[in-house]
This record gives structure tokens, sequence and C-alpha cells, in this order.
């Protein structure tokens, strides 16, 4: 089944159409325990000057299959640029959030911010691996080879009910009007904070304050590409910030540019 609603991590969604497409799809039954989605990127920009694409991360790892750099991905802290150029595609398993820990020896915080190889991490040949998946013709054949791959690791993971428990709570905090403090998210996970701060560092690889702020981050870009004038301190006592000049701020920080900077693009854009 594919999904075709925009992620709001993509930033500037009008000139990321004319970029790139994204199609996401469910993932078959064997990956479902571990994995939320797959997501299959193409872009053809021969002839055209190369471009990079931000993206402002999910607190979920992936694993990615793209030429010459197929490996398994931690949480971005910060934005994520991706590089475009020439022809190209990858395809991505986006795992659930604390999805990847039965896969690893360790917590899922050790992979924030790191790349690793699958053989390195997965024990899984990446060369073989990339050439079987990016082979296959058509989004439902790359699923499949996809599947072939993950399959068995997915199939000898020890079933976790942890992994319910950190998506539900991420879930919670991903919610529209969601919660804007670790302790409002603690309430609505049903779990007391410090128990939530060790959930989050072993299963899903950031802290809960992180999770809140990027969500409440992404709701703000999203809003903002609506063209109606925005009124900037109203969004940031919604969305939990101290006033308008600590929502800028942040969000200067991790979109690169201002609220309103980044309004008038897309209203330019619309």
């Amino acid at each position: 089944m594919e999904k075709n609603d925009t992620p709001k991590g993509i930033l500037d969604p009008a000139a990321a159409a004319r970029r790139f497409q994204l199609r996401r799809h469910a993932p078959p039954p064997a990956l479902a325990p571990l994995v939320e989605y797959l997501w299959i990127v193409e872009w053809d920009l021969r002839g055209l000057p190369a471009s990079t694409q931000r993206v402002l991360p999910y607190p979920h790892a992936h694993l990615v299959f793209e030429a010459g750099l197929t490996a398994v991905h931690g949480i971005v802290r910060g934005p994520f640029d991706k590089a475009l150029a020439g022809q190209g595609r990858a395809l991505g398993l986006r795992f659930r959030a604390g999805g990847l820990r039965p896969l690893l020896d360790g917590p899922v915080a050790a992979l924030t911010g790191r790349v690793v190889a699958l053989d390195d991490l997965l024990g899984i040949d990446g060369t073989g691996a990339e050439r079987h998946v990016l082979a296959a013709q058509g989004d439902d054949a790359m699923i499949a080879a996809a599947s072939d791959v993950l399959a068995p690791l997915v199939a000898a993971a020890p079933a976790d009910p942890r992994i319910d428990v950190a998506e539900r709570a991420v879930q919670a905090a991903a919610a529209e009007h969601g919660p804007v403090s670790v302790a409002a998210l603690a309430q609505a996970a049903g779990l007391p904070e410090r128990g939530l701060q060790r959930l989050f560092r072993d299963y899903v690889g950031v802290p809960p304050k992180w999770v809140v702020q990027r969500f409440r981050l992404q709701e703000a870009a999203a809003l903002l590409v609506n063209p109606a004038s925005p009124d900037l301190a109203a969004l940031a006592q919604r969305l939990g910030f101290f006033d308008q000049a600590h929502l800028t701020r942040a969000f200067t920080a991790l979109v690169g540019r201002s609220p309103l900077e980044y309004w008038k693009s897309q209203r330019q854009a619309h």
C-alpha cells in the first residue's frame, strides 16, 4: 500500500516535488514487526544544476540502499542535507521507534549521529544486498528484494514488548497539538519521567526533550507552508516555546531560515 501524504520533515515541499519523487509503502508482513514503512526516492537532474534537499529527521533509524552508500543511519540530531545530482534512486526502510533495538547488542543511542555499514552492524553482505535491491525494477520488486535481505534477521529477533511502549510514546509526541514538555509526554505515555528517559536512550536513541522539540518544530514548518499570514507569537505559544524569539532561534538553527523567511519562501512557491 502506498502512502501519499508528504512527511512534515520535508522542507520546502513545493520545490522538493520538482527535484525528486518520493513514494512510501507499508512494509510486507515479514518486516512489519520492526519496520514502519519503506520509502523510495528517485531523481533525474541530468542537464540541471545539482541541488541539496534539507530534511528534519524524525526519531527513527533507517536502513538505506543507495549505490555506494548502503548503510544503517542512526538518528541525526540536526538537519539532514541530501545532495542530489545526475540520476539516481534509493530505497530506505524506516524502523519503528525502537524497532532497531532487537537487532543490536546495545542501546540505539550508540548509533545516534552515525552511519554504519550493514556488514559491521548487522552481519549482512552489504555489497551483495545493495546489488540485489538496486537491480530490481519497480517498487514492488525493490521492496521484495529488501525483504529478502532483512526478513531473516527480523524473524530471528526476539519479541520485545518495549518496542510497542517506545512507539506509543513517540506517537504521543508526534500528535498534532502534542505535548510541549517531557513531563507532559511522560504523562501521555503513562510512564515516570526517569523511566521515559531510560526507554528513549535504549530504544529510540535520543532524549524525550529532543523528540518533543523536533516534532513541534516540524509542526511549525508544516503550518508555515500555509500562505495565510502567520502569527508567530501565537505559534510560539501554541508549540510550547518561551516566546517568539525562542521559536525563531530554534527554527533558524534547524531550518537555516527564520520562520518569517521560510513562510515567505513558501508563499512565493504557491
